[in-house]
């Protein structure tokens, strides 16, 4: 065991107390220097910083000996990097895994075989980095920001603990992002490119692609999935100058599964799916584990890689968790569909996801009585009929924030549009602000309502009230005109519309939600929750956090 291993409490003796734990995310929210990390600044500020933080932490050569893939893109390569790691942890290797952001828990982040590290590892690593670097720091060496700590602590646990495999998933870019001190990966990937972070990335696809491609290294095989010819000639160009051979991985056959499903669930999982195969059988070949070795999708994979596609659990991304503080009479008549959607292309998938969703579920009983797990959770809805057979309507709601850099009119409009082609409409649009702030880490620190701008949301509501003006055929209105300030189901000062309400915080729109509820006993709410990775964990913290039932 590598020095500075330690052994997880894992005997039910008692958890450490909360307290040295808030003291960590303190000093970690201390590194946090910009309430967006959306910031044109922020471009290749001073990369080079990382390798003297390396030399610090020496953690040069373990990362040198380190086999990792490492995976960029716009859309997907969460997932990517997610069926990859429970790909070869089946195939029993030790498995170090770096996503974000984190949806509940900072620890998230850094996977050791498929699950979080625990708090006392976690804060051994924590301040064994964050006490060095803070005695080295200078006006030339500065505390590494946020982003580029925790990837800095993602090297240093994946080296103490000797992972056999690490997979890094880039956090925003690819060329200057902190992940990307890696010279001499095993293999990269490129997942599906789009637009987002254009403030940053640049406005086209092939400005995005280039930074992307960032992560190639010279003679290092990479693979990416179908993209546009503007992103992908740009890839091809990236590669060649590299001596990169790159190639792209077709999506999976769902037949070759021998019946199964992907446990991530829609359509473009598929896609995410072929990659990680690519990905992790390229590792394999170059690792010399050839006893693993996955054909091209003509044949059935391999036992491990069909247990590793349809076991891997990723909590935000099209998931489907029923309320766990409704009774259990009322069971599954509050349900909410999560998926961190942020682009405009994602959005649609999104609404892809949840439009066949309802469909499926519609011919489903499942939630007659609380499910085994939340994995097999079904709801029901006939379309074009919305009474079901117990007498019972569902009703859509949507739950939406996403941040002021993303615009809305092109998001709100694919959703919307996408969810229409289905016959899926929205009866009630809610906006909320983010109960996490970006610049404080943890829940014990959060802002009160009172503190909360809501101009923002009030913005969002606009935008969609015009589009269902517009969609009904008349004259986009300005949508203040049927608003009404500070409306009684709001209580603390929101905006309720026609068709939307701003409520002045999430657990508002909740309480709203819970109560509707228990007030109309024949009707089935199915909420679709996106725009925001960091308001789908919020709203995952509220549902967990307040129910009796396992999740």
């Amino acid at each position: 065991m590598a020095e500075g291993n330690l052994e997880c409490c894992n005997n039910g003796s008692s958890k450490p107390t909360a307290t040295p734990y808030e003291e960590a995310l303190d000093a970690l929210s201390s590194l946090i220097t910009k309430r967006s990390r959306a910031d044109k600044s922020n471009k290749g500020d001073r990369f080079d910083l990382l390798f003297d933080y390396l030399k610090i932490l020496e953690l040069e050569e373990a990362i040198s000996e380190m086999k990792i893939i490492h995976v960029a893109g716009t859309k997907g390569k969460g997932s990517t990097c997610t069926f990859t790691e429970s790909i070869l942890r089946n195939c029993g290797f030790h498995t170090g895994l770096f996503t974000s952001p984190h949806l509940i828990d900072v620890r998230e982040r850094f996977r050791l075989d498929g699950m979080d590290i625990c708090e006392e590892k976690f804060l051994a690593y924590f301040w064994w980095c964050f006490d060095r670097l803070k005695e080295k720091a200078t006006e030339d060496i500065p505390m590494p920001t946020y982003f580029r700590f925790l990837a800095l602590l993602a090297f240093k646990i994946f080296a103490a603990e000797q992972v056999d495999v690490a997979i890094l998933e880039v956090g925003l870019g690819g060329k200057f992002d902190a992940t990307n001190v890696v010279q001499k990966p095993i293999v990269c990937g490129i997942s599906s490119l789009g637009y987002d972070h254009m403030e940053i990335l640049g406005n086209t696809l092939a400005q995005i692609a280039g930074e992307k491609a960032g992560i190639f290294k010279d003679g290092i095989p990479a693979f990416t999935v179908p993209q546009p010819d503007e992103a992908m000639n740009v890839l091809v160009d990236k590669a060649s100058k590299l001596n990169v051979t790159l190639k792209v991985a077709e999506p999976l056959d769902a037949k070759l599964l021998n019946g199964l499903k992907l446990s991530l669930e829609g359509e473009h999982q598929y896609l995410n799916a072929g990659l990680a195969i690519a990905l992790s059988s390229t590792w394999l070949q170059r690792t010399g584990h050839h006893e693993f070795t996955c054909p091209e999708q003509a044949s059935p994979l391999p036992e491990q890689f069909i247990k590793g596609l349809t076991t891997a659990s990723l909590q935000g991304r099209a998931q489907k968790v029923p309320d766990q503080y409704i009774n259990a009479e009322r069971y599954g008549d509050l349900v909410f569909y999560l998926d961190g959607a942020h682009s405009p292309e994602s959005m649609e998938m999104c609404a892809r996801w949840f439009s066949l969703a309802v469909k499926e579920d519609s011919q489903k009983k499942a939630f007659n009585h609380p499910p085994q797990n939340n994995s097999g959770s079904t709801i029901e809805l006939t379309q074009g009929n919305p009474k079901e057979r117990d007498g019972k309507i569902s009703m859509q709601i949507l739950v939406f924030n996403c941040m002021s850099v993303r615009d809305p009119q092109l998001l709100l409009p694919r959703l919307m549009k996408a969810c229409g082609n289905h016959g899926v409409y929205f009866k009630k649009a809610l906006f909320v602000p983010n109960t996490s702030v970006y610049y404080k880490v943890g829940s014990h620190a959060l802002p009160t309502d009172s503190q909360v701008d809501l101009s923002w949301q009030l913005a969002l509501q606009r935008v969609w009230e015009n589009l269902i003006q517009s969609d009904k055929g008349g004259e986009a209105k300005h949508a203040d005109a049927v608003c009404e300030e500070g409306k009684d189901d709001t209580k603390m000062g929101g905006s309720t519309c026609e068709n939307s309400t701003v409520f002045p915080s999430l657990p508002l729109a909740i309480k709203w939600l819970r109560e509707s509820v228990q007030q109309n006993q024949s009707v089935r709410y199915q909420v679709l929750v996106t725009g925001s990775l960091h308001l789908v964990g919020d709203v995952l913290r509220l549902v967990k956090m307040c129910g009796t039932r396992p999740s």
